[in-house]
């Protein structure tokens, strides 16, 4: 079993995180109040953990305005999905070889 635990990436542990890539995962691009609201998160947790998502290269985040209004949306990248996908496999081997 310890082999499947270490597997899984450590970016991952935070089920904000979790949660955060999940949405990403399944949409060609969110904004930060669509995050904030699907997952009930304050400003500056989502700006955190989001930031360390980007650090990784697993997000893109575009800023710009809509009017005057300031705008932020996040997309995965190609990296982000990768490592995700990974993740999510090893979360799968653990549960077959607890459950085959």
């Amino acid at each position: 079993m310890s082999s499947y635990l270490a597997d899984f990436n450590k970016v991952f542990e935070s089920r904000v995180r979790l949660g955060m890539m999940s949405l990403l995962v399944v949409q060609e691009q969110v904004d930060f109040g669509q995050i904030k609201e699907n997952l009930q998160l304050s400003d500056g947790n989502l700006a955190s953990h989001m930031a360390a998502l980007e650090k990784m290269g697993y997000v893109e985040v575009r800023k710009q305005f809509i009017g005057k209004k300031p705008n932020t949306t996040y997309a995965i990248t190609a990296l982000g999905r990768q490592a995700f996908v990974e993740h999510l496999a090893s979360l799968e081997k653990l549960i077959q070889q607890i459950h085959p």
